[in-house]
């Protein structure tokens, strides 16, 4: 009876195991029939539209953008590359490329030089910020997008590429001729001792071995400059290379510890990344640095830290971007950049941002509703969210540009400004010493003056929008007098407005002039004196008590709203 029995059990397991075999091919094979039948409508849409469509189309403009559609809808990092973006791709993961150096943008209908890098051929070339480019390789400028002149200055290394520029305040115009080199960005823009105990570290980017450069750097502050705390600064870093962010995590924590681990579709997606080597420093007290603009890597790094009770983090919550790219390649040298994982943070979290709808207009994580937030726990039993992002265990609120600030970057006057006395002193002092004087600060407000510089605030924009919509809806006459009271109040003037937010202006008066002679790196040395974050980050790391306190069993750093 009991061999009976398991004969039929095993004929039922073997009916339902030929039922779920047969169900999976018919699945499979049903969705190959969907896309072939699918390209098929494409291709034939495709012919259509070329053969009877009234204007004649461009295959290629038209491909793409259904291809960047297509994507879009899927998430916003799953991207198509196309061969003549291969440049650009390339410097994003590499940091590497051969041109002549220098930042580009557009100025109303002027492609100008908005920041030459140190060291590159561009600024050895004499090309200065705010010289406008007008012509490239023989070909004039005029109506032509950044993209185009980009691709016009790269171009094979060691070969001359002409450019003629127009200077502000030179009355003729200047030929340069450039030969391009290979182009490589430091990761690590900035670098030192901020007092005789704090080492500070500016990492702008994940690129290929950046991990060994900033192991090198630590060793160096501790052992030569002996650093007895550090700050890492991963504000507006965009990300990059995980494997990279795996090595930064390692300089700070033992051998063998998991960082990261990523989950995919695909069997082969799902990874556990290591600490694969013998760290630098595990007790050093840390403080790493972020805001709304540090994504992916950045997001491994302090949320590892962070999930390891290794490091405070301090400032805004990050960006929310918790999705594997991987690339693939595709025919005619195209490639298409795929998510293919999630990655997951020591404490089991992912901090991808699920809810796409709810982003800010920058992309960054926005509000996030209470059903889709989870919570772990870190090594030492502290509470933490999902979500989206890394919210910071020490917050700082957003610094908020005022409407003039925003309006005065935007029309380029402190860039211009910035260029003109550039072009009139032959130098100033050391970064750290350097200071608007309230001289040069009256010579900027006579240059706006000179400009005929306006600006409306967004209040009063609004309330522009209100008076409209009151007036067709004839309300107006009714409340004339309380609209002409608010205006009153909200108007401004523009003498009241720079002596009521000098403070803001000329912190960015003195960014823009001090790149002008020392470039970035200097640029980061004056704004450390004025910087919020890296003196919070002092503060914490100059008391052991606080920084201790931070890591107590049961705190709960606040979930990502």
């Amino acid at each position: 009876m009991k061999s009976v029995n398991k004969k039929k059990i095993g004929i039922l397991l073997g009916v339902v195991l030929a039922v779920s075999v047969l169900f999976t091919a018919f699945t499979r094979d049903e969705k190959l029939f969907q896309i072939d039948k699918n390209l098929d409508i494409y291709y034939t849409l495709i012919r259509e539209l070329n053969l009877f469509y009234v204007d004649e189309i461009n295959p290629n403009d038209l491909v793409k953008t259904s291809i960047d559609k297509m994507l879009e809808s899927l998430d916003p990092y799953t991207t198509y590359i196309p061969e003549s973006d291969m440049e650009d791709f390339r410097f994003m993961t590499t940091g590497e490329y051969a041109g002549i150096g220098a930042l580009i943008g557009k100025q109303g209908d002027h492609i100008i030089i908005s920041e030459p890098y140190e060291g590159f051929p561009a600024q050895k070339s004499g090309l200065k910020a705010g010289d406008i480019l007008l012509e490239v390789a023989g070909k004039s400028t005029e109506n032509m997008s950044t993209e185009d002149v980009s691709n016009l200055l790269k171009g094979p290394a060691n070969q001359v590429v002409k450019v003629k520029i127009e200077r502000p305040g030179v009355k003729k115009s200047i030929d340069v001729d450039i030969v391009r080199e290979q182009i490589q960005i430091d990761a690590v823009p900035y670098y030192g001792m901020l007092d005789d105990k704090t080492g500070y570290i500016r990492l702008s980017s994940f690129t290929a071995n950046c991990g060994d450069e900033v192991k090198q750097i630590v060793k160096e502050l501790k052992e030569k400059q002996h650093a007895q705390s550090l700050i890492l600064d991963l504000r507006s870093n965009p990300g990059g290379l995980l494997n990279e962010a795996v090595k930064i995590v390692n300089i700070f924590v033992p051998k063998g510890v998991e960082v990261v681990s990523t989950k995919g579709k695909v069997k082969q997606w799902d990874k556990e990344y290591d600490a694969t080597e013998q760290p630098v420093d595990t007790v050093m007290p840390l403080a790493v640095l972020v805001n709304r603009g540090s994504a992916s890597a950045s997001e491994i790094v302090s949320g590892a830290l962070q999930d390891l009770d290794r490091a405070v983090i301090i400032g805004t919550r990050t960006f929310g971007k918790g999705l594997v790219q991987t690339t693939r390649d595709l025919s005619y040298n195209t490639k298409l950049k795929v998510t293919t994982a999630k990655y997951y943070i020591p404490s089991g979290r992912c901090i991808q941002a699920l809810d796409y709808s709810h982003r800010n207009d920058d992309g960054s994580v926005g509000v996030v509703p209470d059903s889709l937030i989870s919570e772990f726990t870190t090594r030492k039993g502290r509470k933490v969210y999902d979500g989206g992002g890394v919210t910071p265990d020490v917050k700082l609120d957003l610094d908020q540009l005022s409407s003039l600030s925003y309006n005065l970057m935007r029309d380029y006057m402190v860039f211009d400004f910035a260029t003109l006395y550039a072009n009139q002193h032959e130098s100033i002092p050391a970064p750290e010493d350097f200071e608007v004087t309230p001289e040069i600060y009256t010579e900027f407000k006579n240059f706006l003056k000179e400009q005929n510089f306006e600006y409306e605030s967004e209040t009063e924009k609004s309330l522009d929008k209100l008076e409209e919509t009151a007036k067709a809806e004839k309300y107006y006459d009714v409340a004339k007098d309380q609209f002409e009271a608010l205006r009153a109040q909200v108007g401004h003037e523009l003498d009241k407005d720079l002596n009521q937010f000098q403070t803001e202006i000329k912190e960015m008066m003195t960014d823009e002039i001090v790149s002008r002679y020392y470039y970035q790196k200097g640029a980061i040395r004056a704004s450390i004196k004025t910087d919020r974050g890296i003196d919070k980050a002092k503060e914490v790391l100059d008391s052991p008590e606080t920084f201790s306190a931070i890591f107590a069993p049961g705190t709960v750093i606040a979930k990502a709203k």
